[in-house]
């Protein structure tokens, strides 16, 4: 089966067949840096973290682009809230982000480009639209996008004009041409930050800034553009705009978009999860409650487009099922260092029914959910033949070599647990000695290593086959 992705901009599922074969080339919308990223943002970040993991796991060179929106309203309100300048709070929150998304696992993007330090080529965008007729000047020196130039507004949000005038989301100025036009360049305020332009001092709109990075660091067109459900209009209908009207090409081949993070309102309803509404959790204070595994299965463990509910009883359901999974994994590990030797057959065969699961899903529109519960049919298949005896050292090792595979896409299983050779010699040693001791009739120095391995997280399990350990 091939890669299917579900493109928004066709409403359907689609075969994935990248620009230039073997390469990908992928743009995802990142944050306004004015406050610590919330868990909303922090399921867009994972969502887009996996989708790029499995396009490498399928072999592909992916070029992956996600940006600082460092130049906002937001920013500037917050930086004159605090007395500072707006660069200064915008550098502050990048350092804290990148901070924040170790708590998430999260391999870092190749390219982070800002706002501020791409004004040279967002000036050269915005003048090619003013010059090719498709932007104006207006007296208070911002250049505004004549949206009516171009005739299929609206292809991505699949909305009609009049839909979008009654969205409350134009700006309103008496100096447009029309209502629905929006900015690309806005005129300096007093007290803002701004940069020289050939239309005065300024500083850009927001749609601009990821169309001129997009067309800087990728090209004209890409194949995936992503980001949250909540952007599709205005802001990547507007940037379709943009590049459309530069370039005469499509900006995106394929369009995805994450599901919101909802929680329950005073009124008992569930509403997005967004700084607006101050109804988010900060993932500084997730993480100080539950492990970067955690809460990326809690995320993988629902579809992306899918809207998903967020309270600690999520979590911690979410830590529960992922506990089944880092058990088996565990047993599997003592399998491997104490099991007896033979044919890895049986597990073999389970194995290549779990990869087929696992593949099948992910080509299904990255379908992690899917993915996921085809490692607890492994986990219940493998978990049957440690009971019954018929799993071997080296069929215990076929298949954790397995899980460490598919872990290089989901980032669940915990990494000291994968290479754990010499601490493995260690606990044996620890395991013998209390052998010894028991042999020797002192119990109580012998119950003082089983209490102390288990205080620390270790439980040695005695049985007709001998003492062996495990994590607790």
């Amino acid at each position: 089966m091939s890669l299917m992705i579900h493109n928004n901009l066709t409403n359907r599922k689609e075969e994935f067949v990248p620009i230039e074969p073997g390469k990908v080339k992928m743009y995802v919308c990142g944050v306004t840096v004015y406050d610590d990223i919330h868990m909303g943002h922090a399921r867009s970040i994972i969502v887009f973290d996996v989708v790029n993991r499995y396009l490498r796991y399928l072999g592909y060179d992916v070029t992956f682009v996600t940006n600082f929106t460092d130049v906002d309203d937001k920013i500037i309100n917050r930086a004159n809230e605090r007395g500072i300048e707006a660069l200064d709070l915008s550098a502050e929150y990048i350092k804290k982000y990148f901070e924040d998304i170790e708590k998430l696992g999260v391999r870092r993007a190749d390219i982070y480009p800002q706002a501020s330090t791409s004004m040279p080529y967002i000036i050269d965008m915005v003048k090619e639209i003013v010059d090719r007729g498709y932007g104006y000047p207006t007296k208070d020196g911002s250049v505004y996008f004549r949206v009516k130039k171009i005739p299929d507004y609206g292809i991505l949000s699949n909305r009609s004009i009049e839909e979008m005038r009654s969205s409350g989301r134009l700006e309103p100025n008496e100096d447009k041409e029309d209502p629905m036009d929006f900015a690309v360049w806005k005129g300096a305020k007093p007290g803002e930050v701004s940069w020289d332009s050939p239309w005065g001092k300024g500083r850009p709109g927001w749609h601009i800034e990821c169309s001129a990075m997009i067309r800087h660091y990728l090209g004209d067109e890409i194949d995936i553009h992503g980001g949250g459900n909540d952007l599709i209009f205005p802001h990547h209908e507007n940037e379709i705009l943009q590049t459309e009207a530069c370039t005469g090409s499509h900006l995106a081949h394929y369009w995805m978009h994450n599901g919101m993070l909802e929680t329950k309102g005073s009124d008992g309803k569930t509403v997005k999860m967004s700084k607006s509404l101050k109804n988010f959790f900060k993932v500084d204070d997730v993480a100080k409650k539950f492990d970067k595994y955690t809460i990326r299965f809690y995320y993988l463990n629902t579809h992306y487009s899918s809207p998903l509910a967020y309270g600690e009883e999520n979590m911690l359901e979410a830590q529960a099922a992922l506990k089944r999974l880092w058990n088996n994994y565990r047993d599997l590990q003592a399998c491997a260092r104490d099991g007896p030797s033979g044919s890895p057959d049986n597990a073999a065969q389970a194995v290549c029914k779990a990869r087929e699961g696992f593949t099948s899903s992910m080509d299904d529109d990255f379908n992690t959910r899917a993915a996921i519960e085809s490692l607890f049919d492994l986990a219940r298949t493998t978990n049957k033949m440690l009971a019954d005896k018929t799993i071997t050292k080296e069929g215990a090792e076929t298949v954790l070599g397995f899980l460490d595979e598919i872990d290089d896409v989901l980032g669940i299983f915990p990494e000291k647990e994968k290479d754990d050779g010499s601490f493995a010699d260690v606990m044996g040693i620890l395991v013998d000695l209390r052998k010894e001791l028991r042999k020797r009739k002192q119990y109580d120095l012998a119950d003082m290593i089983r209490d102390r391995l288990s205080e620390a997280g270790y439980a040695i399990e005695d049985s007709a086959d001998g003492a062996k350990w495990k994590k607790i």
